[in-house]
């Protein structure tokens, strides 16, 4: 009684459809490799929420992409563009209900807040391109245990065609993420 009827708008995910994905996901790593690490792009976090739900049609992806959450596209100026906002609504409604030092402790304090927000790593509120790289990561490790399970029985060249590419999105992608945690002072030598 409580169990979802199955969605009637699945796509059969066949060898095709695999092969497809696995070259279309060593290009997106390829192209995630472009953007800033440490920040959130709007743009990208939208691009794979639709690539998500795209993937989740698949017959034999939905159930294992089910745990991976949708990025968050929220980026620091929205924030602080909100945070602004109520400062200013403070500022306008607060003189005549409030005295004169609870006013000034008010505004002063969501003054800071707006200054802090600015100190704050965006991966508290958004989705960076460092945690859509992990996201894009899992699915590529989802689609290399599918591949390796032979459940889709390819043919050899093609098995190993589709391994090469998922092999490359994986290293695209774990390469880009530790560049992402070593420090922005340099070169390593």
């Amino acid at each position: 009684m409580l169990r979802r009827p199955s969605s009637p708008d699945l796509i059969e995910f066949d060898r095709k459809a695999f092969y497809a994905l696995a070259a279309e996901c060593r290009t997106y790593a390829a192209e995630l490799a472009n953007f800033d690490q440490d920040r959130v792009n709007l743009k990208e976090c939208h691009r794979f929420n639709a690539w998500l739900t795209h993937l989740r049609h698949y017959d034999r992806l939905a159930p294992r992409l089910a745990a991976i959450a949708l990025a968050r596209p929220v980026a620091r100026w929205q924030v602080v563009t909100l945070l602004v906002v109520v400062w200013v609504i403070l500022a306008l409604a607060l003189p005549g209900v409030v005295n004169r030092q609870w006013y000034m402790v008010l505004l002063g304090g969501w003054l800071f807040t707006i200054v802090a927000a600015f100190f704050l790593p965006e991966s508290l509120y958004g989705t960076t391109t460092e945690l859509l790289e992990a996201k894009v990561l899992r699915v590529v490790d989802i689609l290399l245990e599918m591949l390796d399970s032979g459940a889709l029985e390819f043919t050899e060249a093609a098995f190993f065609k589709a391994k090469e590419n998922l092999l490359a999105a994986k290293a695209e992608l774990r390469q880009q993420i530790d560049l992402a945690h070593r420090p922005h002072n340099g070169p390593i030598l």
